[in-house]
């Protein structure tokens, strides 16, 4: 247990173009395990692997690395106290079409490095990361990257954390010079500075005295920064008020990262990735503030059978449990199995039960990742992430556990599709192969919907964006070779009830022998506002309110299928229904002719039945649009954005720009990057989430009905 002590699991994660994957890229240089630093925009990043990711210079899937770095240290040399500390850390996706990749990473992670630039601050993908690391409750330090570009203010980002993220930013460095004077930075805790050398690579560094035109200012920080953390030290709050200068380095360093574990502050530094400069204080803060695995609190799951809660401690002695966050196909492994393991201990060769599906799984090997390069291990234990080869069927967000000792593990929260495309096999003879294709694709990415358009018999590909889609197509060409005809972008609509009616739905069948015969009486409706907000992420509310035995409880299961299965195509134009709620208080059954496949049946003709009456409506995806402009072309920007249908919310300056923020249909987004570019010269920018869904206007609602239902030629 003692060298779980030493262990980190964290993540990389920031808005587009924050510089993740060159920080990691320098991360694996410091801890040796690479020898020559890549670069992104060369193509040459160690985790950005994929043949996309490099002609693009993005990162689309979240990559993991494992490497050991030496702490505490003197001016970066080995003492007799280093100790190595291992780490696991995962690069994620920046552009919010592969948003699922940070949120799987999220789930498993015990902490994360939460990357800005200092020119752009908080940026709208920067709040994204943020929610999802506040979902699942991860410790954060900021790291202020950028700082030798023009514009480049530290102390503005601290403050835009504070004010945008609504978190206790506490800065403990401040930077020397900035932009092309950037040189290193102050020290508050040590009160010294840190300059690097360029010709090591930021390999090494000097301390120096803190320059005198800079010390009143870190006096006046230092105190700030101490008197952030003195209430989680009693002792040190005492000493604060008594005599600040007696307080040591030590005590603030265990007062941070108590607060930082608690959620309560978030430690931020500064520095230039590109330049190598600061990436190493952030491996150092990395040790010294976030959490190891034994500082999370034990793993909370429920019993699969009861449904009570269960606890598994991180150790080595308790049964193993562990959750599939991500499934990836590799060319000459097969298919990988990314799993975080939180108790136990699991020998490569042995068997491990999938709660989810009820099988044993043999987990033939157990491999260490190093972005898509495998080292083999013979056991992994608590606090460890791995990937497993040889299973037969696990999916995102499995539980893997000891088959004696079984355990459910609260799954992740996947985002749902905006957009759809339908796609097609340029040669029949590929039919087979696209099938194959599309299943492998669907396997790795939870976001990735498919299904076959009834009418037309098409195959229809849903995602999280244009950009995700467009990969998609792309990977399948590349690594499956199957070559695909495309259909235009089309936006996934969405049908909700806004008003509850009462229903009765009787079915009666008899063909000679055995009869089916089914009855029930039931409200349906939009669902309680109050049930939503405590079910985040779920959309059918079933309300059981039989009595005296009207229907055997039995058939209960089968009327909520039966319900659950007719929400896939609503009855405006067969797009999901989403909010729903059914209430079924009465009914009647047939000793010989009522079974449950005719209770599930009746279920599915009620709801078409009923469906029509309870006032349907469309729901159209609402998209959070963003455009950094020079205010030249703000009058032409926001009037696009008005023809578009968009609402604007609010202007602000950023530096020599105008920020337009503005809610804006999916539907209208097509081409709009192309659009901004001529609108602004090629100077403007923007960028995309999804927000949420709202009723479409009558107008457009009566448009996409009539397309779906063949009266408009699509």
């Amino acid at each position: 247990m003692a060298d779980l002590k030493f262990q980190r699991n964290f993540g990389i994660a920031a808005h587009i173009d924050a510089g993740k994957t060159t920080t990691t890229e320098r991360i694996l240089r410091y801890t040796g395990m690479i020898h020559r630093i890549g670069e992104v925009h060369d193509g040459a990043a160690t985790t950005d692997w994929m043949e996309q990711e490099k002609e693009r210079g993005i990162t689309i899937t979240s990559a993991a690395v494992s490497c050991q770095w030496n702490f505490p240290t003197v001016l970066g040399k080995a003492t007799p106290d280093t100790k190595k500390y291992s780490f696991n850390i995962i690069d994620t996706p920046g552009h919010v079409d592969f948003t699922v990749e940070v949120e799987r990473s999220m789930r498993v992670l015990d902490g994360l490095i939460a990357l800005f630039s200092a020119v752009d601050g908080v940026e709208p993908q920067s709040e994204t990361v943020w929610r999802q690391a506040n979902r699942y409750n991860v410790p954060r330090i900021g790291f202020v990257n950028k700082m030798d570009r023009s514009g480049a203010d530290f102390l503005n980002v601290v403050k835009q954390v504070r004010e945008m993220l609504g978190s206790k930013a506490v800065p403990l460095q401040l930077p020397i010079g900035a932009e092309d004077d950037f040189k290193g930075v102050v020290d508050l805790i040590k009160m010294k500075g840190i300059i690097w050398h360029m010709e090591t690579e930021g390999m090494t560094f000097d301390e120096i005295a803190i320059p005198a035109d800079m010390l009143e200012e870190a006096k006046e920080w230092r105190a700030q920064l101490v008197e952030a953390v003195a209430e989680y030290d009693d002792h040190l709050m005492e000493k604060f008020f008594d005599n600040p200068d007696s307080i040591t380095e030590d005590e603030i360093h265990e007062a941070v990262r108590k607060a930082t574990i608690d959620l309560s502050i978030v430690p931020m530094m500064c520095g230039s990735s590109f330049k190598n400069k600061g990436v190493q204080t952030a491996l150092d803060a990395v040790c010294r503030y976030l959490p190891s695995p034994v500082d999370v609190d034990a793993i909370k799951g429920t019993d699969p059978d009861t449904g009570d809660e269960m606890t598994r401690k991180p150790d080595a002695k308790e049964p193993f449990a562990a959750l599939a966050f991500k499934i990836m196909t590799d060319p000459f492994v097969g298919r990988l199995a990314f799993f975080r393991c939180y108790s136990g201990h699991l020998d490569a060769g042995s068997y491990v039960l999938n709660v989810r599906s009820g099988k044993k799984e043999r987990i033939s090997r157990i491999m260490k990742m190093f972005a898509n390069k495998q080292n083999p291990v013979d056991f992994i234990e608590a606090g460890d992430i791995a990937a497993a080869v040889g299973f037969k069927e696990i999916k995102t967000g499995d539980t893997l556990c000891d088959e004696n000792h079984p355990i459910t593990l609260e799954n992740m929260f996947i985002p749902e599709p905006v957009i759809s495309l339908a796609v097609e096999p340029k040669a029949q003879a590929d039919v087979d192969k696209m099938g194959m294709a599309i299943a492998k694709l669907v396997e790795e990415d939870p976001t990735l919907r498919v299904k076959t358009d009834e009418e037309t018999g098409q195959t229809v590909l849903s995602g999280m964006g244009e950009l995700h889609l467009e990969i998609i197509v792309d990977r399948m060409r590349r690594e499956f070779k199957v070559e695909v005809n495309q259909g235009a972008p089309m936006v996934a609509y969405k049908e909700a009830f806004k008003q509850t009616i009462e229903h009765r739905e009787v079915l009666k069948k008899q063909s000679g022998g055995r009869g089916k015969f089914a009855d029930i009486v039931f409200e349906i409706g939009p669902a309680d506002e109050e049930w939503l907000k405590e079910n985040a992420g779920k959309s059918f509310q079933f309300v059981n309110d039989l009595f005296g035995g009207s229907i055997p409880k039995e058939f209960v299961p089968a009327i909520t299928k039966g319900f659950e299965t007719a929400m896939h195509n609503g009855v405006l134009a067969n797009y999901p229904m989403v909010d729903m709620k059914v209430r079924v208080f009465d009914g009647s059954y047939h000793d010989v002719d009522s079974d449950a496949m005719s209770f599930e049946l009746c279920a599915k003709s009620g709801f078409r039945e009923a469906g029509r009456k309870a006032k349907p409506t469309l729901l159209e995806p609402i998209m959070k649009v963003e455009v950094v402009t020079p205010d030249q072309y703000m009058g032409d920007v926001t009037g696009d954005l008005n023809r578009r249908r968009g609402m604007l919310e609010g202007m602000d300056t950023k530096g020599n720009a105008q920020v337009i923020k503005a809610k804006v249909p999916l539907s209208e987004m097509f081409g709009y990057v192309t659009q901004l570019r001529s609108l602004s010269s090629g100077r403007a920018t923007s960028t995309m989430e999804f927000s949420h869904y709202a009723p479409a206007p009558n107008n457009i609602a009566e448009e996409v009905i009539a397309k779906v239902k063949g009266k408009v030629s699509a």
